[in-house]
């Protein structure tokens, strides 16, 4: 995982829509059997915004963000069906979305602007990650092992997360979607 430096007492955080239970602990027990080391560091998520360094005044005017395009969205449904990879262009191997991609490119559209603009390294293709390079057996082998997985729930939050000094990513904050089922984007 590519992780932006840190200066001085800076943050680094990251925002996602988290995968509830039972499914999450599927999906990290499987990530651990192929040996990811990142397995109980990251809970299984569908990220929004990439980790990205902020100071620590800037957090507030995150949650306000976070809230805008929180109340712009309804909660929606996921559905996770089987598994996908980014290989060869990048050694990671997923669980795909196979409904509610385009709220989450909405969501994180939303969110890359102000204190969170960026450009991103790759286009945005939501998705959960199960191994994130490993060798090549190993990525085969989380590949295989959710092949047939299937989820399905609502989304009903986006979750901040802050990493820690121990390499550990930590929620701390929950911010509720509250939009109409009405499509907000223009077009």
């Amino acid at each position: 995982m590519h992780l932006p430096e840190r200066v001085g007492d800076q943050v680094r955080i990251g925002v996602s829509l988290q995968v509830p239970e039972p499914y999450a602990t599927v999906i990290q027990s499987t990530r651990a059997r192929v040996g990811d080391p990142l397995a109980r560091a990251i809970p299984p998520h569908i990220t929004l915004v990439p980790p990205t360094v902020v100071e620590p005044e800037q957090l507030p005017e995150v949650v306000d963000l976070l809230g805008e395009v929180a109340a712009a969205e309804a909660p929606f449904v996921v559905r996770l069906q089987g598994t996908g990879t980014f290989r060869p262009v990048s050694p990671v191997v997923f669980v795909r979305v196979a409904q509610g991609a385009e709220q989450c490119a909405t969501l994180q559209s939303g969110l890359r602007t102000g204190v969170l603009a960026q450009e991103l390294r790759f286009p945005y293709h939501p998705h959960v990650t199960v191994a994130h390079e490993l060798d090549e057996d190993a990525l085969d082998r989380a590949a295989r092992a959710l092949a047939d997985f299937e989820a399905t729930y609502a989304a009903g939050s986006m979750r901040l997360y802050e990493h820690g000094d121990d390499g550990v990513w930590r929620m701390i904050a929950r911010v509720p979607l509250t939009g109409s089922s009405v499509n907000h984007r223009a077009g």
